[in-house]
């Protein structure tokens, strides 16, 4: 016999070769229907596993996100099955879940394939479900590897990697695909597939390999859910910041800037400036102290950093001098210029906690291929901070750290979210700097705070930055998509290799633990995520324009000018729409910008020296005093603002 420990602690006792399947029977019939893949001592599993040892076994439905990896990980070995018997002269490479769906990367030689083929491809894929084939998982050696793949250079080269002993394949109906497991028990449980879309994809990333078809698609276990999906996607198009930075007039890019590099417009520019301000006074308040850095550094400095071993071959090159041997580096990060601001005094346990505070542009390079919008860029402002203290100062200003990120989300509706404990990978310590105890000691006080407020939070091994462990906060928007946005992170590593010092209470030399923060994580990134978030209706208080004045002639021109002034007295942004268009077009162009409220002004309010208010979506506020205005603006901004 062996002993099944479940997620409860329970213990149950099974035959020897007992399956997953067979712990869910003994659990209830109801849950073996559902139960679609399992993890046995943290390693996913197959349900028809037969189970050997002593061990913690996890059951997971489709409402895991485990589940749903598996499930749509074996959707994916359905798609290249498909896509095998329709294009033969096709080369499939590989074929993971992602979130939301999966794709498969093909050479489909001398074929193309449009979205025209997509009904085909799902046609096949449901063809093959309907057969309920069951996935079965079998070890092979590298030689018959070799020799199944020998027409197929992409699968040969991951073979030849591979070690011999470790090599399986999964096998379902007459298809077979080279695999490390995580299957659903068979085919039948997909109901319901989606193509949702075709792009160009390097092998293994590198764009001097050859190029591939990735072929992106969706499954669900019913119909219902895909249509209520693709209702979801419909409603992202819309949302889609690209497109609304467009017609909102934020920002554009330029071929002849450069790709990746945003160029932002008069109202994006102020939408910007109205974030950092808001930041700033929050920041003024926690007591940081405002820095400005070059945008280049010496390479050195970066070496130093650890910055230049881990970035500096898939980033910019050097920038070289007309001095001989003098190099620079475009700054990928902010943290050794603070570094280096922190050395150029010296400090008293009476100083600290220094907190620094800069809306710093980085750059990192990414392939064009890589570039979306303004959420994958290669420049980009991060609201960066660091923070210096003793090891008795770093609970509580990391819980500061938490309260300061928790304000920016509840001012600008980010109201669902957890925070992701990310630490290292201990079978991995080559991707990290620093001692094992210096590691030890930042997850601990990460993992101390997080549990102190109160936060839902989860552990992420293998998620830590390369220098200490991060906490981040996985925000959901209004579509149900899941970001990461804000980090904060404790870093013994660096206030080491940059011998930062101060002098404790004993007289004798300390080094200080380092905190690094950015609630928004990067301006870009951010206003892009708030943007599809909210479809462009910006909180209030946000707005750059948050009035438009509309006159219905000339006439009426100078009392428009004389509401602009008493609005500006209480601090409410308008502009006056003077164009000599018909009311009905001002309207229509004040809604599609969105301006929160239009006033209009005609015979009737000069003369009652009064204004008619329309908020934005069609609701008439009627004809009202300026004051009375006034209030009902100061009143929606203070439902939406925090104070801090």
């Amino acid at each position: 016999m062996i002993k099944i420990t479940l997620p409860d602690g329970s213990v149950k006792s099974f035959e020897k070769d007992s399956t997953p399947m067979d712990v869910a029977k003994s659990i209830s019939e109801g849950l073996a229907r559902n139960v679609i893949s399992a993890s046995f001592n943290g390693t996913t599993v197959e349900t028809s596993t037969k189970l050997t040892t002593d061990g913690s076994l996890v059951l997971y439905t489709w409402t895991n996100d485990e589940g749903k990896k598996a499930f749509w990980h074996s959707s994916a070995h359905v798609l290249a099955q498909a896509i095998e018997e329709l294009y033969p002269n096709s080369k499939l490479t590989i074929g993971p879940a992602i979130d939301n769906g999966f794709y498969y990367d093909v050479d489909f030689g001398n074929d193309t394939i449009t979205d025209k083929d997509f009904k085909t491809i799902e046609t096949k894929m449901l063809e093959i479900a309907r057969g309920k084939h069951e996935f079965a998982m079998r070890s092979v050696t590298k030689a018959d590897a070799l020799s199944l793949y020998k027409d197929n250079e992409y699968k040969t080269e991951l073979i030849k990697n591979l070690e011999d002993g470790t090599i399986t394949f999964c096998d379902h109906s007459t298809f077979t695909d080279l695999c490390r497991g995580g299957h659903i028990p068979n085919t039948g449980i997909i109901k319901a597939v989606k193509i949702l879309s075709v792009a160009g994809a390097y092998w293994r990333g590198d764009e001097n390999k050859p190029q591939l078809t990735r072929v992106y698609g969706t499954s669900f276990p019913k119909q219902k859910e895909l249509t209520e999906y693709l209702a979801l996607l419909e409603e992202a198009k819309k949302r889609d910041h690209r497109k609304l930075g467009k017609e909102l007039e934020l920002f554009t890019f330029s071929q002849k800037v450069g790709a990746g590099l945003p160029l932002w417009l008069p109202k994006g520019a102020a939408l910007r400036e109205r974030l950092e301000d808001f930041l700033k006074a929050a920041q003024k308040k926690a007591g940081y102290e405002m820095v400005v850095t070059p945008h280049i550094g010496q390479k050195e400095l970066y070496v130093t950093s650890g910055h230049y071993e881990k970035y500096g071959a898939d980033s910019f090159q050097p920038i070289t001098t007309p001095k001989e041997g003098e190099e620079f580096l475009l700054k990928p990060m902010n943290c050794p210029h603070h570094c280096e601001i922190y050395n150029s005094m010296q400090w008293s346990y009476k100083d600290l906690p220094k907190r620094f505070a800069e809306f710093g542009t980085v750059y990192r390079y990414e392939q064009s291929g890589e570039l979306h919008g303004l959420t994958r860029v290669r420049g980009f402002t991060q609201d960066d901070a660091h923070i210096f203290c003793t090891p008795d100062q770093l609970d509580q200003e990391f819980k500061n750290v938490i309260d300061l990120v928790l304000y920016v989300f509840g001012s600008l509706g980010f109201e669902n979210f957890t925070a992701q404990v990310s630490l290292r990978d201990p079978e991995k310590p080559e991707k990290y700097i620093g001692s094992l105890e210096n590691w030890e000691k930042a997850e601990q006080a990460i993992i101390n705070a997080a549990k102190d407020k109160n936060l839902n939070y989860v552990i992420e091994t293998g998620e830590a930055a390369f220098y200490g462990p991060k906490l981040d906060f996985m925000v959901k928007d209004a579509l149900g998509r899941q970001w990461q946005l804000g980090t904060i992170q404790v870093d013994y590593n660096l206030p080491e290799r940059f011998e930062l010092s101060y002098k404790g209470s004993d007289n004798e030399t300390h080094r200080p633990v380092m905190i690094h923060r950015a609630p928004f994580g990067s301006m870009e990134r951010f206003i892009a995520i708030l943007l599809e978030h909210t479809g462009g209706n910006f909180p209030l208080w946000l707005m750059p324009n948050q009035v438009s004045i509309l006159t219905l002639s000339e006439k009426y021109e100078k009392y428009g000018e004389k509401v602009l002034t008493l609005l500006e007295n209480h601090e409410i942004r308008a502009l006056v729409d003077n164009r000599s268009e018909t009311i009905g077009k001002k309207i229509r162009e004040a809604e599609m910008s969105k301006t929160p409220y239009m006033i209009i002004i005609g015979e009737q309010e000069e003369a009652e020296n009064k204004i008619s208010v329309r908020q934005h979506g069609g609701e008439d506020l009627g004809t009202i005093s300026v004051d009375t205005f006034a209030e009902i603006v100061k009143t929606e901004i203070n439902k939406t603002k925090r104070q801090f």
